[in-house]
């Protein structure tokens, strides 16, 4: 059948291309992304930056305030430049958040991936070991691992990461099942495709969205646990540059100095606001359904200036 002449096809729009739409029109979400952004490009570029050592005194008196010339931020206790310390912290507080989050994520996803496909036995026992991790405070558990395996930043990492498998593998378990179940899964199935293929190209690709953007909240909530590690001396150890440190450092001077722990706690606030809104930014941009109500008007601003009204919305896309 011959197409009619003057109509042209519109190329169909990639889902990538959707979800980066979707991410930019939402406000706090794209906040979210520039901060972050700016963060890891500066963290990254602290040699280009850092106008001295992080880690050696300079030529200034101690406690000098923000301003003072020659140290924007001024110098702390022991003398050492403010600026160099909160560029070259960035270093380290990022990789504390990052780092535990995306290997947690790994590990949960096997976990999840075969005791949702799996059932039965090997079901009940990854789950109720999850449970039994559970039962622990997050902050309390990270305490002891952190405490028990020695305090530095390899050990700090490590116990985030085993603080946080449960809940990412809380996710996937319950993401894969909902896809496992789905009709094209088990039309794959039915055509006699092996497990291994079912689950690498239908049931993982399409329950990994809600893991990935519920991970991408949890990176700045780690880090805010990360810098209290480091507060309580379980973290980084001194001379190295750390945010959660720095406010450690700091507290003995907070009545005559309270920069030095201003700065590096409104950092780590900033960050961490800044991860859960894109986070929150790509829960929506990956979800079609919300996609749609986004496009609608229903969803992109209600977190800040409120929105026109989800009825509306769903009135425009009946």
């Amino acid at each position: 059948m011959k197409a009619r002449r003057g109509v042209t096809r519109r190329p169909a729009t990639s889902a990538w291309t959707l979800i980066w739409r979707a991410t930019v029109a939402d406000r706090p979400a794209l906040t979210g992304l520039m901060v972050v952004t700016a963060v890891v490009l500066v963290s990254v570029a602290a040699p280009l930056f850092s106008p001295y050592d992080p880690t050696i005194p300079v030529n200034g008196s101690r406690l000098a305030p923000p301003f003072t010339p020659g140290h924007p931020l001024g110098i702390d206790s022991q003398q050492r430049d403010m600026l160099a310390r909160l560029l070259w912290g960035g270093r380290i507080s990022l990789l504390a958040g990052v780092v535990p989050t995306a290997a947690a994520t790994l590990v949960s996803l096997a976990l999840g991936t075969v005791a949702a496909y799996a059932g039965g036995v090997v079901e009940t026992v990854v789950m109720r070991g999850m449970d039994i991790l559970f039962a622990f405070p997050s902050a309390l558990l990270a305490i002891a691992i952190a405490g028990t395996l020695g305090p530095n930043e390899q050990n700090q990492m490590l116990a985030i990461g085993i603080v946080l498998i449960p809940y990412i593998t809380r996710v996937v378990h319950d993401s894969v099942r909902g896809v496992a179940v789905l009709p094209y899964v088990e039309a794959n199935r039915s055509m006699g495709a092996s497990t291994r293929r079912t689950l690498v190209r239908h049931v993982v690709p399409n329950a990994f969205p809600p893991v990935l953007a519920y991970s991408t909240t949890l990176v700045g909530m780690m880090m805010v646990l990360s810098s209290g590690l480091s507060f309580l001396g379980l973290g980084v150890q001194p001379p190295t540059a750390d945010w959660g440190a720095m406010v450690r450092d700091a507290k003995d001077v907070l009545s005559v100095a309270p920069w030095l722990s201003t700065l590096p706690g409104l950092l780590i606030l900033l960050t961490a606001l800044a991860f859960n809104y894109l986070g929150d930014g790509l829960s929506d941009a990956l979800d079609p359904r919300r996609r749609r109500l986004k496009a609608a008007g229903a969803l992109g601003t209600d977190r800040w200036a409120g929105s026109a009204g989800t009825d509306q919305a769903h009135a425009r896309l009946a």
